[in-house]
């Protein structure tokens, strides 16, 4: 799968991932490969995700949205740290 992790400031992750997971407005969830398609608001918290053959990585984040959609995975978010 596909992530992209966009701030206004920077692109702050592109490449392959093997899963990510998400803390949204109605609970934590994880994206794997094959996922159905959705858009949800993201709140304050961790996304988490693990790159193809990498460590699991994080990213603290204020706000935003995520789109899933043919194994492709966007997320703008307002501030990461």
């Amino acid at each position: 799968m596909e992530l992209l992790i966009l701030s206004p400031e920077r692109t702050v992750f592109s490449g392959k991932v093997e899963k990510a997971s998400f803390p949204g407005a109605a609970g934590r969830f994880t994206v794997l490969k094959g996922h159905a398609p959705l858009i949800a608001l993201l709140a304050a918290g961790t996304v988490g995700y693990k790159p193809e053959g990498g460590e699991e990585c994080s990213v603290e984040i204020v706000s935003g949205c995520v789109r899933v959609f043919a194994d492709r995975i966007e997320v703008c978010v307002e501030t990461a740290v």
